[in-house]
């Protein structure tokens, strides 16, 4: 076992700036008036957006439809985002999970009564939203309008629309959180200890190859137990993604996703083509090179993200995480370096590893009258300094898109991941420049080069991945056997042949897959970015 070393007070967020507590008296408050704004803005509005174009003020009408709406999509996004933050700081407690379930319940139940006024924006001739656009203070809102405009063609009726809003959280968003909680419930053994699934998977980045070893069994075996339960979720969470892109008349099992990230399929379908391709002179011989200088032919699954032999892997404490990453964001702007500062001082962050805590990492930027939160799992290598650097990319974008009201300040991922990665190099290339040794500078750049290949060359292979599944099971359900037969298929592919696989099930995919987990049926403006 690696030995537990101390990375002094590390923090855990503080949710009373949305809300006190569970029982809070402003949360039960806030419920009430959500509720009751919804159906009043129903009342006032609903049946009534076309007419309010043609009016001589049509741009002073829809934009005071559009404030009303914002607001409440602000007061339901609070709500949710609290609920969801409690949720993720531990999905295994009863109390939390079933606050978080009844909450979400509530909101999808009132935002029903605003499923319309997309719908008949959306319907509102082109030549008349565009006048009213054009000058007075319906301008201000003109890029969302400009944006929604994009779904019409996929809108349905509102009665069908009703039911697969109010479906959803029985739906695919039941299947998720089945996901979430067994991810965060599973136990690894390693040593005869039982560990969750972040200090396991941080075991896989450990110097001994021994305790790599280890933990990689320890992985494939429980996630062997569990294999039924993942692919069954699999196969419903591809069905019901195929029963919707039907529906709305998405004709390639990814255009759904495209239009969420507002990418053109020619754009994605130009990068897979251009990785995949490059797959030879960027992951393969990086990883010969890396078995090279293990002095293997090939490197072993639970060594591709080995640190390299020889480099001392350094622990950053939490302050001097805190220090190495605002010094960085400083070196660019100190603008920047102020704001991530925030989410230090306000307790903004919950970083320590505990049992039932959602694993990996996000940021959440709430709604616009907070503020955002920031979740890790940190354990002091430097890789999770490049985590906290990542996320608080995402925290400062957030805090500054807020300004643009909760319509407004939402991102694509393709424009979201932007900030986030720009933090991460920032910190990384203010790392390098302070490391002298040769042997740790070559550390610091193979680690950046795995980076790389895991932000790149890595997510393609999940793309990859994804449509071959969601392709497949259009035919029919796939066995636990041939999704992981997929799998291997695509890993062995991206990674090359200086990475030796296991060809047995217990190596399939951990996670589901990117086009399923980005998928919500919260109604509300926040996205978690990761």
């Amino acid at each position: 076992m690696t030995a537990i070393v101390d990375l002094g007070p590390l923090p855990e967020w503080n949710l009373a700036d949305l809300y006190s507590g569970l029982d809070s008296p402003q949360f039960v408050a806030d419920l009430k008036r959500a509720e009751a704004d919804c159906r009043a803005f129903a009342a006032k509005w609903r049946g009534k957006l076309a007419d309010a174009a043609k009016a001589e003020t049509a741009s002073a009408r829809l934009a005071e439809a559009l404030r009303e709406f914002e607001a409440l999509q602000d007061l339901l996004g609070r709500i949710m985002s609290y609920a969801g933050l409690v949720y993720a700081g531990n999905t295994t407690d009863p109390t939390s999970a079933k606050f978080y379930g009844d909450t979400r319940d509530k909101v999808t139940d009132y935002s029903t009564d605003l499923l319309f006024f997309q719908l008949e924006l959306n319907r509102i001739d082109d030549a008349l939203l565009e006048r009213a656009m054009a000058s007075g203070p319906l301008e201000h809102w003109k890029p969302w309008l400009i944006d929604i405009r994009k779904d019409k063609p996929h809108e349905l009726d509102d009665q069908i629309e009703k039911l697969f809003h109010e479906k959803s959280v029985t739906g695919h968003a039941a299947w998720n959180r089945l996901f979430d909680e067994t991810i965060a419930s599973l136990r690894f053994r390693v040593d005869g200890q039982e560990l969750t699934i972040e200090p396991t998977l941080s075991m896989m980045q450990d110097t001994s190859e021994a305790v790599r070893h280890k933990a990689s069994d320890a992985i494939a075996a429980t996630l062997k137990e569990n294999l039924r339960t993942f692919a069954l979720v699999t196969n419903t969470l591809a069905k019901d993604k195929e029963i919707s892109d039907r529906w709305r008349k998405f004709s390639d099992v990814a255009d759904s996703r495209h239009l969420a990230n507002r990418v053109e399929r020619e754009v994605v379908d130009a990068l897979v083509a251009a990785v995949r391709a490059a797959y030879p002179r960027l992951s393969h011989r990086y990883y010969r090179l890396k078995a090279k200088w293990f002095g293997k032919d090939a490197l072993n699954h639970w060594d591709r993200n080995a640190p390299l032999p020889q480099a001392p892997q350094r622990v950053y404490s939490w302050s001097d995480a805190q220090e190495t990453v605002l010094s960085a964001y400083a070196g660019f702007a100190p603008e920047m370096a102020d704001i991530a500062k925030r989410f230090f001082d306000g307790r903004w962050i919950d970083a320590p590893v505990r049992p039932g805590k959602a694993p990996g990492a996000f940021a959440h930027p709430t709604v616009p009258s907070a503020h955002p939160y920031v979740l890790l799992n940190y354990q002091g290598k430097p890789r999770d300094v490049m985590t906290l650097a990542h996320e608080l990319g995402h925290g400062v974008h957030q805090v500054l898109a807020a300004g643009q009201g909760a319509l407004m300040a939402q991102t694509p991922l393709t424009l979201a991941e932007t900030a986030s990665v720009f933090g991460e190099m920032l910190t990384f290339r203010a790392l390098l420049a302070k490391t002298t040794d040769v042997a740790q500078r070559r550390a610091l750049l193979a680690s950046k080069v795995e980076d790389m290949i895991n932000t790149v060359v890595r997510q393609i292979a999940f793309y990859t991945f994804e449509r071959e599944v969601h392709t497949r099971r259009r035919e029919g359900e796939l066995t636990a056997d041939q999704l992981c037969e997929v799998w291997m298929g695509v890993q062995g592919e991206s990674l090359g042949p200086s990475i030796k696989l296991r060809a047995t099930r217990p190596s399939g995919p951990i996670s589901r897959t990117s086009s399923i987990r980005r998928s919500t049926s919260t109604p509300t403006p926040s996205a978690i970015v990761s």
